[in-house]
């Protein structure tokens, strides 16, 4: 395992669908706009454009890139209860990481934009019924998910770039 690729190692989609660790992914949704606050608290402008790892995003593009993927993750969570299995479209990340706002806006306007997606996504997930997490959409290159995975998928996800920015901190003496 990459290490600096993978912080907190990949996400483990075998994990059990039950509402305990339900409850622990929502709640892991509801804490990652404040762990991504708190893990650039404080960082330098030099620091904030410092790749995480070799080949890496820098870190204001992990901040903005954060934000953009859940986006994503919110749009897709809306078919899967209002739709039939729906086909989501994918994007790229990587290309949406080197455009020009995610090398040169302000990380403030992300973090303010992912603290306001979760605080309206997380209400999403706690007011469902049980049932409603078996709900599925179809991703072309990840095929069927089910909602419950999306969000586990998401919890882990905010947690894995947190864990980019932190290491880095922690290598640099930041």
């Amino acid at each position: 395992m990459d290490a600096l690729r993978y912080p907190i190692g990949p996400h483990d989609f075998s994990w059990d669908a039950t509402a305990a660790t339900r409850q622990l992914r929502i709640a892991d949704l509801a804490e990652a706009p404040a762990r991504l606050a708190a893990a650039v608290d404080g960082l330098t402008a030099d620091q904030l454009d410092t790749p995480h790892r070799p080949g890496g995003r820098t870190v204001r593009q992990v901040v903005h890139h954060v934000p953009d993927s859940h986006m994503n993750a919110y749009i897709r969570c809306k078919p899967a209860l209002a739709e039939e299995a729906p086909t989501v479209r994918p994007y790229d990340q990587d290309a949406w990481s080197t455009l020009p706002d995610s090398r040169a806006t302000p990380v403030a306007a992300s973090l303010l934009l992912m603290r306001s997606l979760h605080e309206r996504w997380v209400v999403l997930p706690r007011s469902l019924e049980p049932a409603a997490f078996s709900r599925t959409l179809h991703h072309p290159a990840d095929g069927v998910m089910p909602l419950d995975q999306l969000v586990g998928r998401y919890a882990w996800h905010g947690k894995h770039h947190v864990a980019h920015i932190t290491a880095l901190r922690a290598r640099m003496g930041w």
